[in-house]
């Protein structure tokens, strides 16, 4: 991380991205997941929709990193503690360590993201929903956030509402297979057709 601090700056980096080269915007993808900023999210996001599933890939993985960073050290040491205490389905003390996460840093959308996702572990549905749309308040292109809408809203029988917000997942990133089988069987049970 330090030789690529020293010998690229992040605009240097973001160029890359752009360039017309995939095995370019690959490596770009893959350095701005380790010293990429919230202001690479913006050029990020549009990789989400490369046709190279790889560049999709690499680029998912880098706005993961950069939303787990986009907090104060404090919070970001929180949140990383709770998502160790959510893998081993502690879900009371993952959720209270990002409550106190987000009293530290209450900017921090990933704070709300994991918060939302312990919740909705614990069947706690509008509770979740309230935590994901503090995230897309926060971060409007967080894709993970905006599926967990829509899995709040199905499990609450809202089911407008979640082909809605699987829809909004959708369009940020394309590649989400299973959200997009989701949108299928739930405009099925509408009795709707996928929109022309």
């Amino acid at each position: 991380m330090s030789l690529l601090r020293e010998h690229w700056s992040k605009d240097q980096i973001l160029g890359l991205l752009a360039c017309p080269n995939g095995d370019a915007r690959k490596v770009a993808a893959l350095a701005l997941g380790y010293v990429g900023a919230p202001c690479c999210i913006p050029s990020l996001a549009t990789q989400l929709k490369d046709p190279d599933p790889m560049i999709n890939q690499m680029a998912e993985h880098a706005l993961w990193s950069i939303w787990f960073r986009c907090g104060t050290p404090e919070a970001n040491d929180l949140v990383t503690r709770g998502a160790e205490a959510l893998d081993e389905r502690e879900l009371e003390k993952a959720e209270a360590l990002f409550t106190e996460a987000i009293e530290h840093d209450p900017k921090y959308a990933e704070a709300y993201n994991q918060r939302a996702i312990a919740r909705y572990l614990q069947e706690r549905y509008s509770d979740s929903l309230e935590d994901c749309c503090q995230t897309v308040a926060r971060i409007p292109c967080h894709f993970g956030a905006w599926a967990g809408m829509g899995h709040c809203h199905a499990h609450l029988g809202r089911v407008r509402e979640a082909v809605h917000s699987y829809e909004q997942a959708l369009e940020l990133n394309p590649h989400l297979s299973c959200i997009a089988e989701a949108v299928v069987e739930l405009r099925r049970q509408l009795g709707d057709h996928a929109p022309e």
